[in-house]
């Protein structure tokens, strides 16, 4: 992954500390990293956390520094990955919704998408849920699905979003070609 450029979008689920697991095994394995987060992403863990992983400024406001930050990012990046990825989020991406930074930054990225979902098991199963995985499925968008377990409602079932490891395993196999040949010119 040396010399990779990378996008990790994170929502405000409780799976949100186990992104910077993964933000960690990303920049060890030499890939650059940057990070965008939601506003309940923020109320979970620290932008100061991933600042620190990556050494690079997190990207929470759609009116921040730059004319167009999301697209500024969605450009400099190769591949894009949300973990965790809400119910709220699936929703927002599969019908094209675009409220903050890191919806606005999905729509003007035009790269391999990955999503790790992560929630409670009866909102996982959701019908309505399961539609919009169904849809971004159907757009291209390359799933890590959650795991069954322990979830932080106390519940067991499906819905924990998959382990950093697992969802380093599928970044890296989507990332085999050479850098920047993913990106469409």
């Amino acid at each position: 992954m040396n010399g990779r450029e990378l996008l990790i979008g994170v929502t405000g689920g409780i799976a949100a500390f186990k992104t910077a697991a993964l933000v960690s095994r990303l920049v060890q394995a030499g890939a650059g990293v940057s990070v965008v987060m939601t506003r309940s992403a923020t109320e979970l863990v620290g932008p100061r956390t991933f600042e620190a992983l990556t050494g690079r400024p997190v990207g929470i406001e759609m009116f921040g520094p730059g004319s167009h930050p999301h697209i500024e990012m969605a450009e400099r990046a190769e591949l894009m990955c949300v973990a965790p990825a809400t119910a709220n989020f699936l929703a927002k991406a599969a019908w094209g919704l675009a409220d903050d930074l890191l919806s606005t930054t999905l729509l003007a990225f035009d790269g391999p998408v990955v999503m790790a979902p992560a929630m409670n098991s009866r909102m996982w199963e959701k019908p309505s849920v399961q539609r919009n995985v169904e849809q971004l499925r159907r757009d291209g968008v390359q799933f890590v699905d959650p795991e069954e377990g322990y979830l932080s409602c106390g519940a067991r079932g499906p819905g924990r979003m998959a382990s950093p490891e697992t969802i380093f395993d599928v970044i890296r196999s989507l990332l085999k070609s050479p850098p920047n040949a993913d990106k469409r010119g």
